[in-house]
């Protein structure tokens, strides 16, 4: 049986948003032992560090997750009401591209009782995958209730707002994931996206100017700079998402390659929504 983990997935204006919703944190089980790092790490299911099934953890510790779903089906065929299970499934049919499955399997983990906030957060990010926005809305505000201290679950909060064109709300989230970190470009560069479909032009102009000087090699803020006065295209970005994965040992984002455009969404037009 799973035990629980110690861890740590429009109008004038048109933006390129690489949403890394497949950018989970990669991991490895706790018989590997990994090195940790505080810098993405979240305690989100108790105390202790424990794998679910030996064998099924090392296979998605080693990303093999053809090997990681077999087995885990296995386990939840032997063990149903095994919450920790039915989310390492999901995990892992996420990771192979299967979203449908992957939700399917976090929403039985739900319901059997699990409440870990990356749980919600990863739910929310593969419903945004789907175009279910509302689901992905009332996931990730579960994600903030149960980790309001974690900068990822407002931000994916935000931007599943912003993709309804909740701007206030989004906003506001957006704010709340920079007070817990403000240096993140991605979420700066998304306030500017939202200062702009909220007509907030000289807020936008100074989120931008600032993290383009800041960060010089950021290329959306440079990018939205120069659109923002032709009244063309404003650029959101790679996410600053993090899916984190249901793992007693993670990487942390700076050991992972940055992928350039995950699941190559197209242009989308910034006031007319998905």
């Amino acid at each position: 049986m799973c035990g629980h983990f110690s861890h740590l997935r429009r109008g004038r204006f048109t933006h390129v948003l690489h949403m890394n919703t497949r950018n989970r944190i990669f991991f490895a089980a706790a018989i590997l032992l990994l090195s940790l790092s505080t810098a993405r790490i979240a305690s989100a299911g108790g105390s202790e560090q424990q794998v679910c099934n030996v064998n099924a953890d090392y296979a998605l510790g080693v990303e093999d997750y053809a090997a990681a779903i077999r087995l885990h089906k296995e386990v939840v065929r032997k063990h149903p009401h095994d919450a920790l299970a039915h989310y390492h499934l999901g995990f892992a049919e996420g990771m192979s591209g299967n979203t449908s499955a992957e939700a399917r399997e976090y929403q039985r983990a739900a319901t059997l009782g699990l409440r870990n906030w990356d749980l919600f957060l990863n739910l929310g990010l593969a419903q945004l995958e789907d175009g279910d926005l509302e689901g992905a809305t009332n996931s990730l505000r579960q994600a903030v209730v149960l980790g309001e201290n974690h900068p990822e679950s407002h931000f994916n909060l935000a931007l599943a707002y912003q993709r309804r064109g909740m701007l206030a709300n989004a906003e506001t989230e957006t704010l709340a994931s920079l007070q817990l970190n403000p240096r993140e470009p991605d979420t700066r560069n998304l306030l500017g996206v939202i200062y702009a479909q909220e007509g907030k032009t000289a807020g936008a102009w100074m989120e931008w100017r600032e993290l383009a000087h800041e960060a010089p090699d950021y290329g959306p803020a440079r990018k939205n700079l120069a659109l923002l006065g032709s009244q063309n295209e404003v650029v959101l970005g790679e996410t600053a998402a993090v899916v984190l994965p249901p793992a007693a040992a993670v990487k942390t984002t700076e050991d992972q390659p940055k992928l350039s455009s995950p699941i190559n969404e197209p242009e989308l037009a910034m006031l007319s929504h998905k």
